[in-house]
C-alpha cells in the first residue's frame, strides 16, 4: 500500500501527505507530524495510525471534532476514498497496492534427537543480562559486552514499536541475524501443552522462502519443559543427527534455542541455525538471546492478546456493519447497534420505545436499511398527527365515493408500502377501533380499502415505535393487550440522552458542522463553558433538544465561537458542578436567581403557588427553576 492524505480544502489544498510513519498526528501544534495552522483545530487533534489490517484514525478530544464522511467518530478504521474533515481542512484518504513482502519461510519438525557433543545449556536464573544487579560484578565494559547492551536497546525500542505478531517475528529474527552468525531462524509458539505447537514462523537470511527450515523438536522440547537456553555446535558431527535427512541436507552446524517465557510459564521458542562450519555461536550469543528472548516474550504475549481482541472488534464490526444515521459510540448506544444487527435480516415486528426526541424513527430506517428490504419503500406515518378518520384513510387508503370527499380511489400507506418496511410512529395514540383493523392486518397480512368490498393481500414488516407507557394503557384499556404482543415480538429501547452523556458533545460538534454549513456560519467551535453546560444539562428532550439548542446558538452566535449566552436559559440555568468553568457572568446570574427562589419560597411559608405569584413566573416553570438549580435539598432543610 501506498497511503496518503491527499487536501482538497482548506488552507493546505493541493498539497499530498504521504503516511509513511506508524503514527501521524495532525493539529496546530508545530510538533505534529502533520502540522496545520487552522485555528479551528485543537493543538493535537487527531491521529492516523498503521495497524496491520489498515489504517485507524483517533479523535484526540479536540474541541471540534473529526469527521469522517460527514460523520463525527471518536475512532474508525479508514478505507480507500474516505473523506476526512478537521476544522476547515478536508483530507482524502488514498491507497493504491505495492509490491507485495516476500513470505516467510516454511519450517519443517524433525523428530530426530539433535544433541551435540559440544553442547551447553543455561538456565533463565543464571542469565546475567536479566539480573542487572550481577553485570557490574561479573562482566567487564569489553566492546563485546557494550556491542550486546546496546543490541538489546535497540532490539527492546524496535519490537516495542510492533503490536502485530507477524511483522513482528520478522522484526525479531532479522534483528537477531543482524547480531548473530546464524543463517536461518524460526519463532515457535505453543497452546495449553509444550508439545502443541499453533504457530510457526521461519525466516532465511538469504531468503531462500521455497526450502524449509529444520527444526528439532526434541531441542524445542527440552528448552520449553527445562525452561533453559541451549547452544550446539559441530551438529553434523553427532551419530544421532545421521538419520535425519532434511537436516543432513541443510548441512545444519550449530543451533541455538531459547525459551519465551511470561510469568515462569513457557509459551514459545526461539531457534536459530547456521549451516557455516566457521561460524559458531558462543556463550555470549547464548546470554544475549536469553535476555531477547525475555524481551520478546512480553511483546509477543501483548500482540497476541492485542491481534485477538482485534479479531473480536472484527467480527463485531462486521456484525455491525450497519448503514444507519445515527451517531453515538457510547456502551447504551453499542448495544442498539448489535440489536439491530440482529433484527434486520429478519422479518420479525419490532417495537421501538424510548422518550421523544431519542431517534426511534432513525433506528427503523436503521433496520430497513439493512434488511432484505432495503430496495423496497419505507413509509413513516405518524399515529398521533391525524384525526382517526383520516389515519384510517392514510393506512388504509378509500374507494372512490367512500365518504364525502373521496373524489377518487387512493392507495393507503400498507398499500404502499407492500415489499417493504411500514413505520407507525406513536402508536400508543392511535384509536382502540383502528387499533382492531391493524391486528387483523398483522394476523391475516391482508386489508380492504376504505368502501372497499375486496381484500388486499400485502407482504410488508411492521415497525412500530412509542414514548408511552403501554403496559398502563393496557390496564386503562386504552392499548389492546393483544395487538401489544403482536407489535411486542422484539423490543428496542432507544437511551435517553442523559443516559450517554459521552456522546453529547459528540452530537454538539456535528449539529454544530451541520447547521453552520446551511446558515453559512464560520463556527470555529464550542467554548469550554459552554461544554461544560452542555454535558451538565439533563436533556429532556434528548437529541431533538440538543440539535435545537446548538442551531439557536449558531443562529444568535456573534462570534466564531459558541459560547454560553448563545444558549437557551433553560441549559444555563442549570447547576454547574464543582470545577466546571463558567464565566462570572453566568455564575452571577445563577446565584442571584438561587437567592430570589429562596426568599420567595420562604416568604410564601413553602407553598410554590403563592411563592411563584411573588417572583411574577408561572408555577410550572418555578419548579423547573428548582429543579435545574438543585434547590430541592436546599428549601427542604430551610422549611
Amino acid at each position: 500500500m501506498n497511503p496518503r492524505l491527499v487536501a482538497i480544502s482548506g488552507i493546505l489544498k493541493g498539497a499530498v501527505f504521504a503516511l509513511a510513519e506508524e503514527v501521524c498526528s495532525i493539529g496546530r501544534e508545530s510538533s505534529n507530524t502533520l502540522p496545520v495552522s487552522d485555528l479551528a483545530l485543537s493543538r493535537r487533534h487527531c491521529a492516523i495510525k498503521r495497524k496491520e489490517a489498515g489504517f485507524i484514525i483517533h479523535d484526540l478530544d479536540s474541541l471540534n471534532g473529526t469527521f469522517v464522511n460527514g460523520i463525527p467518530i471518536k475512532e474508525r478504521q479508514l478505507r480507500h476514498s474516505d473523506q476526512i474533515k478537521i476544522g476547515d481542512c478536508l483530507f482524502l484518504f488514498v491507497t493504491e497496492e505495492d509490491e507485495v513482502a516476500p513470505t516467510a519461510s516454511p519450517v519443517q519438525l524433525d523428530e530426530q534427537r539433535l544433541t551435540a557433543q559440544s553442547t551447553i545449556q543455561l538456565k533463565l536464573d543464571d542469565a546475567l543480562y536479566l539480573q542487572p544487579e550481577r553485570i557490574s560484578a561479573s562482566l567487564s565494559p569489553t566492546a563485546r559486552v557494550v556491542r550486546d547492551l546496546n543490541a538489546l536497546l535497540k532490539i527492546s525500542a524496535a519490537i516495542n514499536s510492533v503490536s502485530n505478531i507477524e511483522p513482528l517475528q520478522r522484526l525479531l529474527l532479522e534483528s537477531l541475524f543482524e547480531i548473530t552468525s546464524a543463517a536461518r531462524g524460526a519463532v515457535l509458539l505453543t497452546g495449553e501443552k509444550a508439545e502443541d505447537i499453533t504457530s510457526l514462523f521461519g525466516l532465511d537470511r538469504l531468503a531462500q522462502s521455497d526450502k524449509p527450515i529444520p527444526v528439532s523438536r526434541t531441542i524445542v522440547n527440552q528448552v520449553l519443559t527445562d525452561k533453559t537456553a541451549l547452544l550446539s555446535n559441530d551438529v553434523a558431527q553427532n551419530e544421532a543427527f545421521a538419520n535425519a535427512e532434511s537436516l543432513q541436507a541443510s548441512q545444519v552446524h550449530s543451533v541455538l534455542c531459547a525459551p519465551l517465557v511470561l510469568l515462569e510459564k513457557p509459551f514459545g521458542a526461539i531457534y536459530l541455525d547456521t549451516n557455516d562450519p566457521t561460524a559458531h555461536f558462543d556463550e555470549n550469543h547464548l546470554q544475549l538471546i536469553i535476555a531477547i528472548a525475555s524481551l520478546a516474550a512480553v511483546a509477543m504475549d501483548r500482540a497476541q492478546h492485542l491481534e485477538q481482541v482485534e479479531d473480536t472488534i472484527e467480527r463485531l464490526q462486521n456484525d455491525l456493519n450497519l448503514m444507519h444515521n445515527m451517531i453515538g459510540e457510547s456502551a447504551k448506544m453499542r448495544d442498539v447497534y448489535k440489536l439491530i444487527a440482529r433484527v434486520a435480516p429478519t422479518d420479525s415486528t419490532v417495537l421501538i420505545r424510548g422518550e421523544s426526541g431519542t431517534g426511534k424513527e432513525l433506528a427503523a430506517r436503521a433496520i430497513h436499511q439493512n434488511s432484505r428490504r432495503a430496495s423496497k419503500p419505507f413509509i413513516a406515518i405518524n399515529c398521533a398527527a391525524l384525526a382517526e378518520t383520516l389515519l384510517e384513510s392514510e393506512l388504509f387508503g378509500h374507494e372512490k365515493g367512500a365518504f364525502t370527499g373521496a373524489i377518487a380511489q387512493k392507495k393507503g400507506k400498507l398499500e404502499i408500502a407492500n415489499g417493504g418496511t411500514l413505520f407507525l410512529d406513536e402508536i400508543g395514540e392511535m384509536a382502540v377501533a383502528l387499533q382492531v383493523k391493524l391486528l387483523r392486518v398483522l394476523q391475516e397480512r391482508e386489508f380492504e380499502r376504505v368502501g372497499g368490498t375486496h381484500p388486499i393481500k400485502i407482504d410488508v414488516r411492521v415497525l412500530a415505535a412509542t414514548n408511552k407507557n403501554l403496559e398502563e394503557a393496557i390496564r386503562s384499556s386504552e392499548f389492546r393487550q393483544d395487538l401489544y404482543y403482536r407489535l411486542n415480538v422484539v423490543q428496542l429501547v432507544m437511551p435517553p440522552l442523559r443516559e450517554r452523556r459521552e456522546d453529547i458533545l459528540l452530537l454538539a460538534n456535528y449539529f454544530a458542522a451541520k447547521h453552520g454549513d446551511r446558515c453559512k456560519r464560520r463556527i470555529r467551535g464550542i467554548s469550554a463553558a459552554a461544554r461544560d453546560c452542555l454535558l451538565n444539562y439533563e436533556w429532556y428532550g434528548n437529541v431533538r433538544e440538543l440539535e435545537n439548542a446548538i442551531e439557536r446558538a449558531i443562529t444568535l452566535s456573534t462570534s466564531d465561537w459558541l459560547l454560553p449566552e448563545d444558549l437557551p436559559e433553560t441549559i444555563i440555568e442549570t447547576e454547574t458542578p464543582t470545577g466546571a468553568t463558567i464565566p462570572q457572568y453566568h455564575e452571577a446570574i445563577t446565584a442571584a436567581k438561587k437567592t430570589l427562589i429562596l426568599n420567595a419560597v420562604e416568604q410564601a411559608k413553602g407553598n410554590y403557588t403563592e411563592a411563584a405569584k411573588l417572583l411574577g413566573v408561572h408555577r410550572n416553570y418555578l419548579s423547573r427553576l428548582i429543579r435545574n438549580l438543585n434547590l430541592k435539598t436546599t428549601l427542604k432543610d430551610k422549611l
